[in-house]
Formats: structure tokens, sequence, C-alpha cells
């Protein structure tokens, strides 16, 4: 009995852990030096989904923040893809390798992301110059699953607007934005874009068709959208409108569309009901149903601005699969965070902080300005302390001293003849005075008294002393005010040649998301960190040694008078 319940009780564990999230393993593969970790979040902080979205083509960006291009191959060809249990593969297929601006665009295959959830993770290896490459996991069809039958990116090189597999061409010659959403765009210029249809059947008339794209309008009074067909698409009074056949027999609008801003569209069509979605959220539902679709697919006619990635699936896409879709491709990328990791740091912890990130993207105007700052500290270090030990000493010697003198009464001259005080500022005034009065014979048996001359004579000696001990003091403290002034200034001068290489960087590859951006802007601002971080402590440093050494320097100036008076009233004529 007990050995049955003990067999019950170890297969409940069992079936407990085999339903806990899987972690990753230590690492994929140890000939990859580096993996890029991402996490595709889900819940209400990202594109919050009620139920799992399948065979989702998620679109992932890669910059210097999150990815390291300098172990990749030029061409990207020892990228993999592996699901977040660090062992299966996953179909991809790269739309822009840029190693160069060290910007790409993948697109990946997640068989299935989990609602409400922060754990859909996969990662991208690269960093294995060995890696044989592997055509069939980087073709174009392969990010994107069999319902997917044209995807057009608009970043093909030859032609140019070309659908994902190259089938279906433009009737004419493109113009293309550098600068698009994801990577590069189509422009529009009012009139649209013709693709003929006649050698590629892609959805027939009375079947389900899911239609979705990115827009950038300039004006959204009204602009055609898409044409195929009976079937039109299109952008009223800042309002998503999808119809059959001529305007005012089966209508359908919805959603709010803003001018010069990027807008994820889309249109499922089937089974007799028609939805709308705007930036990935339903707006509008009602019947109609699929028309005949002709033999060409117009896009853009009436619009002026920019259009990207239009995507055609011969099935009905989930909510959910739209949902991630847009959070996944959108410049904001709220779906898709994604962290650099390493070998050291392969069991998927974020052992590398944000510092490290920042400096790892440091361009080498900034590693100039901060190596000039990190001397720049060394050395208001090392005048700070070696000022701090002098004064201190000096200060000590210097009670040590008076307290000798004062209580000295006839003997001011056997002072010298009886102990030094080596680090004392009035001591070496002492002495100077002393050389003076010997040098008269002052004191001596039989020697003279001080006329008023003489007086003058020996003070002035003592002052001279006084400005040359008042210059040690005052040594080197330049130093610490070019570090105060200088830092700053330094530190910007490296964040605003950072940040204009960062953006002529991103100007060149044509990658305008926050997530390109923010790395090189984010290292930029490190050497103004830098520059505050030498001007701050040498600005307290400054003030506490300046106080110190007007205390000193005050003393000094008390000491003369007080020696001055001493010898008159002792060696002065009456």
């Amino acid at each position: 009995m007990r050995n049955a319940s003990l067999s019950k009780g170890l297969m409940a564990l069992a079936l407990i852990a085999s339903a806990l999230p899987g972690t990753a393993q230590a690492w994929w593969n140890p000939d990859w030096s580096g993996r890029t970790r991402i996490t595709l979040n889900t819940s209400a902080q990202g594109s919050e989904t009620k139920e799992a979205a399948s065979n989702v083509a998620v679109a992932v960006r890669l910059h210097s923040g999150n990815f390291d291009f300098t172990s990749a191959r030029e061409d990207g060809s020892d990228l993999r893809v592996i699901a977040g249990d660090d062992k299966t593969p996953l179909k991809f297929s790269v739309e822009r390798f840029d190693g160069l601006n060290e910007l790409a665009v993948l697109w990946v295959q997640v068989p299935s992301v989990l609602p409400g959830s922060d754990k859909n993770q996969f990662y991208i290896y690269a960093g294995n110059p060995k890696a044989a490459p592997e055509p069939g996991d980087t073709v174009a069809a392969a990010g994107f699953d069999a319902a997917t039958v044209a995807a057009f990116h608009f970043s093909d090189k030859e032609p140019a607007g070309a659908d994902h597999q190259g089938g279906v061409k433009p009737a004419e010659p493109l113009t293309i934005e550098a600068n698009g959403l994801l990577a590069a765009s189509a422009k529009l210029s009012g009139a649209p874009i013709v693709y003929p249809l006649s050698d590629k059947a892609i959805v027939d008339g009375g079947n389900q068709l899911t239609v979705s794209l990115w827009v950038k309008l300039d004006d959204v009074t009204r602009a055609g959208v898409l044409n195929w067909g009976d079937l039109n698409l299109a952008i009223k009074a800042g309002k998503l409108v999808a119809n059959v056949g001529n305007a005012g027999k089966t209508e359908l609008a919805g959603g709010e569309i803003a001018a010069a801003k990027w807008t994820h569209l889309a249109l499922r069509l089937g089974l007799g009901k028609a939805t709308l979605f705007v930036g990935g959220v339903q707006v509008a539902q009602g019947d109609m149903a699929t028309p005949a679709l002709g033999s060409s697919l117009k896009v853009g006619d009436g619009a002026v601005g920019l259009l990207d990635e239009l995507q055609v699936s011969s099935n009905l896409r989930s909510a959910e699969w739209l949902a991630v879709s847009a959070g996944a491709q959108g410049a904001e990328s709220r779906l898709v965070a994604s962290q650099r990791e390493t070998a050291e740091s392969g069991d998927g912890e974020e052992h590398v902080g944000h510092f490290a990130i920042l400096v790892k993207n440091l361009t080498v105007d900034a590693w100039v300005v901060i190596i000039i700052l990190g001397i720049m500290f060394v050395v208001a270090f090392w005048v700070t302390v070696a000022k701090a030990i002098l004064v201190n000493r000096a200060a000590k010697d210097n009670l040590s001293f008076l307290r000798r003198f004062r209580d000295a009464d006839k003997d001011l001259l056997t002072l010298a003849k009886t102990g030094t005080h080596k680090y004392s500022p009035l001591f070496r005034l002492y002495e100077a005075g002393i050389a003076q009065l010997d040098k008269r014979k002052v004191g001596h048996v039989g020697g003279p008294v001080l006329s008023g001359p003489a007086m003058n004579a020996v003070k002035a000696s003592v002052d001279a002393d006084f400005v040359r001990e008042n210059a040690h003091l005052n040594s080197n403290m330049v130093l610490l005010t070019i570090a105060i002034a200088g830092g700053p200034f330094l530190g910007l001068l490296g964040t605003v040649v950072g940040v204009m290489i960062t953006f002529a960087a991103i100007a060149a590859a044509g990658d305008v998301n926050v997530n390109a951006i923010a790395p090189g802007i984010a290292s930029a601002l490190l050497a103004t960190v830098a520059g505050l971080a030498v001007a701050i402590p040498a600005l307290f440093a400054y003030n506490y040694l300046a106080a110190q050494i007007k205390n000193v320097s005050s003393d000094m100036q008390i000491f003369i008078d007080e020696f001055i008076t001493r010898v008159a009233e002792l060696h002065g004529a009456p």
C-alpha cells in the first residue's frame, strides 16, 4: 500500500514537473559564440491576446544593442533560430542583413505564441565562422507558413517590390524609400502599384482571405488602399472602409487612422463575414461575401505616403494572430523584447548589465573622449590626494611649531637649532627671518640692534618666502579647474558626435525604429556621464582644498606679523 502511494506521489511530481515551463539549456551548440534571446510579451504590458496564435511570422529587428555583428558572418549565413527549449530549430528568412551598419530584419515562423505571458521565447544564434550555409532555412518563404501566399517586403534588390517567393512582380518599377518601417518601403505618389496575377492565382473567388499591410499616409481624408477585382479597401475621413462592388452596396467602416503615422491595417474575409482591424485591434465586422477576385491587384490608388509589408493569406487569420503580427512589426516593437547573450551567460539569465551593453556599443570617437576623460580623472585624483596630504601635514606641523615659538621667551633665535618641522610653512618663514638676522649678526654677542630700515629688509625677505610658500601650496590646483570646466564639455562633445554618427548610420541603413536608435544614443550619453564623473569629484575636491590652503595662508600672514613684532621687541632699536 505504501509502495503504491509512493508510486502515485512520484507520478504526480513527474506530471507537475512536465507541466512547468521548460528552462533554456546551457547552450544549443558551443560552436556558436553568441546569441540573442527574443521574448514575445503577450501580457498586458505587451500585446494582450486571449488565445494562442499559431504559426505567426514574427519580424525581429537586430541591431548593435541586441546582436553582436562583429562575430557574425558578413552575410549572416551563420544565423540559426532555435525555439525556447534551446533544442528545436525554427524556420526563418532574412529580409535584410547589413553587417556594416549593424542592422538586420529576420522573419521567424513561431509555431505557437501563448496569450497573457512574457515567457514566449526563442534564440537567434550567430558567431560560428565555420558554419555551413543552410539555404533551406533561410529561403524567402521559410519565415512564413503555407497559408501565406504572398508577402511584399519592398526590400528586395531585384526586382524591387516582388513578393517573398518572387512569383508576383509589379507591372512597373517602384520607387523605394530606404527609411521604411522594417527596412525599405514603397513610396506612394497617387498612382497605384499594380501586380498582374494572371500568371499566379493567389486566392480564388469564394475562398477565405486575409490581407494586412502597413501605411503611413500624408492625407487620410480619402485614399485607396487595395483594389482587387470587386474587393475595395480604402481610407475615408480617417476610417478604414471595405466594400464589395460599387460603393454603397456592401460597406463596412471603422477604426481611427492618423496622418503621417505608421498604421497596421487588415481585412479578414470569408464564411460570409468581413472583419476590419486597425493596429491589430478589431474595429468592425459585418456580413460580406467574398467576391470574385480579378487578375490584377492594385495598391495605393490615390494615396500619398509609404507602404510596407503587404501580406496575403488564403485563410482567416485569428484576431490573436493579427495582434501578435502587428505588435511585432510596429515601429515601437512593443511585443518584442531582446537581450544579447554570450556563451558564458548561456543559462538565459541577464548576466550582462545595462552598463556593459552601453560600453559595448560605444563608437570610436566616444572611446577617444572617454579615454581622455579617464586620464583627466587620474590626474585630478593624484592632485587631490597629493594636496590633501600636503595641506594636512602642513597644518599639523604648523600647530607643533607655533607651540614652540610661543613658548620661547628670549631664545627666539635658537628654535632652529633645537628641532625642525619638515612640513611646516611657518617654520620655513621663521628660518628665512632668522637667516636675515644671522646675516646682520643680530643676537650675537656684541651684535647690533635692528634699525628701522633693517627691520623692513627682514620683513621683505620673509614676505618673499611667503609668496613662494603660497605658490607651492596652490601648485597644480589649475589641473582641478581644468577637470571641472573641461570635463563636461569634452563629454558633451563625445555625446553630440556619437548621436550624429548614430543618426547617420540609421539614415544610411533605413531602419528608424527605436530599438535601433536607442543603444547608440544611450552609449553616446555615456561620454557626458564620464565628463560629469570627472568634473563633480574635482569640484568638491577643489573647494575643500582651496579652503584648507586659505587657512594655511592666513596662518602664514598672521605668523609674519607676530614674528616681526617679536623680533622688534627683542632686537629693535629703542
